[in-house]
């Protein structure tokens, strides 16, 4: 597996980034490094529990939707003053996800109902080619 770990520190600011195979497997560990992460930045339990369920959803999304042989998907988590950002990006840049609503047909989309009403903020950015990145915001309690 291709990983590459990143913890850096500019201020206020932390991050961390991986990349991971997109496959189940790839996915659980996204959601499994992703809590051990925000659990080392102390980062409040009520918010880690919304943030890991989001992580879970966009990273089984990039495993299943995402997925191109040979190529990984990159898990960031971001705390800058105030919020926690989420970002999952993967090679499949001409499938744009969209939330469907939960009474709709198909088997794909509810997931992202999950994403819309845990975090404050969520979307979906292009680029570079062939690239998108899910990401999703939440608002970080004051201390």
């Amino acid at each position: 597996m291709n990983q590459q770990n990143i913890t850096q520190v500019h201020g206020s600011i932390q991050h961390f980034s991986v990349l991971l195979s997109p496959t189940p497997r790839g996915a659980r560990l996204a959601r499994l490094l992703a809590v051990e992460w925000m659990r080392d930045q102390e980062v409040p339990y009520g918010v880690t529990d919304s943030a890991t369920q989001v992580v879970a959803e966009l990273a089984a999304n990039a495993a299943t939707h995402g997925r191109v042989a040979g190529r990984s998907f990159r898990l960031a988590v971001v705390t800058h003053p105030g919020v926690l950002r989420v970002e999952v990006t993967d090679t499949q840049g001409e499938q744009l996800p969209r939330a469907k609503p939960a009474d709709s047909e198909g088997e794909s989309g509810r997931g992202l109902l999950l994403v819309e009403a845990l975090a404050d903020r969520w979307g979906v950015d292009r680029g570079p080619a062939p690239r998108k990145t899910v990401w999703a915001e939440l608002d970080l309690p004051h201390r």
